[in-house]
């Protein structure tokens, strides 16, 4: 139980406050099986519609638990697992390809780590190759993993990046995040229509002419396919 005031506790999920890159987890986050996770959440679980009133009892909700356990253990939060992230392979750059290569309009499904309500937008990622290069679908897969887990968009766009950057052997590697939050959207100020943007970039990146071309890119190939 946390010893912080309810003011407390809504001004760390305003301000987005974290300590770490990484995603905050327990020494024995994965003693337990993804069975024994999903059994105890499904208790729990029940234990909040009660509270809220709702007759467990009735054909519609007597499956919620058990739906919503499966759910976050084994489709929202799966990227929580280490074992879950998608091997990526990497191929020498054997055609000395020198210029940026992006993967943009990724999709983003994940949730805010305050709220528990969706986070759902678009990433971009480019990069350029030293000696490495990546099968373009690893990028996805990439963004998938971090995605699935509780996560503030500022850190999932640092994970994107410092993964890459890992993989790649390059520090030449940006990332963009455009994404609507429904803990906006569904409540607090229910801001329908604005989205949040966030970018974290290294290495050649960090001339302002070379971002400017990725931005410039990301642009025209969104305006070709609309």
């Amino acid at each position: 139980m946390s010893s912080k005031s309810q003011n407390e506790i809504e001004l760390i999920g305003d301000a987005h406050i974290s300590n770490s890159t990484e995603t905050p987890l327990r020494a024995d986050a994965f003693e337990k099986s993804d069975h024994d996770k999903i059994k105890s959440i499904q208790h729990h679980f029940s234990e909040i519609m009660k509270e809220l009133g709702l007759d467990l009892t009735d054909d519609s909700l007597s499956g919620t638990p058990y739906r919503v356990a499966k759910m976050y253990v084994k489709e929202l939060f799966y990227g929580l697992n280490p074992k879950n992230r998608p091997k990526i392979s990497t191929f020498e750059n054997k055609y000395k390809y020198q210029k940026i290569v992006v993967e943009q309009n990724i999709t983003i499904d994940s949730s805010c780590e305050h709220h528990f309500l969706p986070i759902i937008g678009n990433a971009h990622v480019g990069y350029i190759p030293k000696k490495k290069v990546i099968g373009l679908s690893k990028i996805n897969r990439l963004v998938d993993y971090y995605s699935h887990r509780p996560q503030v968009q500022e850190r999932l766009c640092l994970q994107i990046l410092e993964d890459l950057q890992q993989t790649l052997d390059t520090k030449d590697v940006i990332v963009i995040v455009n994404a609507k939050h429904l803990c906006v959207s569904s409540r607090g100020i229910k801001d329908k229509s604005s989205y949040t943007t966030t970018m974290e970039f290294g290495g050649e990146f960090i001339e302002t002419e070379l971002r400017n071309e990725f931005l410039r890119i990301i642009k025209e190939r969104r305006n070709s396919f609309e």
